[in-house]
């Protein structure tokens, strides 16, 4: 993940946080920052590999980020709650619909989320353009809870 280059009104510490950056700029990346600024989104899901290649660590309980929208604004904090590195075929359904993004079944959360995962986009973030995920990929699942939102 890139420097932070944020700031938020009334909250002068934020570009000191770490950035929660979901997915890559763009309608996706707004989707998902409503759901999170309306409460329905509460877990997300990376790839271990991501923050592997990435070299970030991996969020800790207690920890603290700045939700970044698409033109890089901070536009809330979130608390990280929880944790787990799982193999993918070991998600819940509870956090897959925790995700906030209409989920019913966890095939279906992992459909969408396996299709983000082999997208062009991803596998150059990555850096790996023959990446692929199946039951054993390790990925790291993350509870929080909004603390402040800006808009």
């Amino acid at each position: 993940m890139s420097e932070p280059t944020y700031t938020a009104p009334d909250y002068p510490d934020v570009a000191a946080l770490r950035p929660f950056e979901l997915a890559f700029p763009g309608p996706l990346r707004d989707a998902l920052v409503a759901a999170v600024l309306s409460g329905a989104k509460t877990t997300t899901t990376g790839l271990l590999a991501d923050y592997e290649h990435a070299g970030d660590p991996l969020p800790q309980p207690g920890g603290r980020s700045a939700v970044i929208d698409s033109a890089g604004r901070a536009v809330a904090v979130i608390e990280t709650t929880d944790v787990r590195v799982v193999p993918l075929a070991d998600v819940d359904l509870q956090h897959a619909i925790d995700e906030g993004e209409g989920y019913a079944t966890v095939a279906h959360w992992r459909s969408t989320h396996e299709r983000f995962w082999r997208s062009p986009e991803m596998l150059a973030a990555l850096g790996d353009p023959g990446f692929t995920v199946d039951d054993r990929t390790p990925v790291v699942l993350e509870r929080f809870r909004m603390l402040t939102a800006f808009r």
